[in-house]
């Protein structure tokens, strides 16, 4: 039987970015802020960092903070859906 690994105790080595297409539809900035945001969640997923600040969300009873957090996930996953790539 496979053990289920925690994201914390999985080595950041381990874990690979994917950036969705459109996710950075809403983005308001430069492509070099672009750039620059992507490049730290990258640096940050590497370092372990990314893990440190995750936290769970809790769908059986979430909190405000959760349900805002599920709202905007709702809404990403409704943008993709619009979108129209070729």
């Amino acid at each position: 039987m496979t053990e289920e690994k925690k994201f914390e105790d999985i080595d950041p080595k381990e874990l690979k970015i994917e950036f969705a297409p459109g996710c950075f539809d809403q983005f308001e900035g430069t492509q070099e802020e672009l750039d620059e945001l992507m490049e730290e969640l990258t640096r940050m997923l590497k370092s372990g960092e990314l893990q440190e600040k995750a936290r769970p969300i809790d769908f059986e009873n979430p909190t405000d903070e959760d349900l805002d957090a599920i709202e905007h996930l709702m809404e990403l996953g409704e943008n993709l859906e619009k979108r129209n790539l070729q």
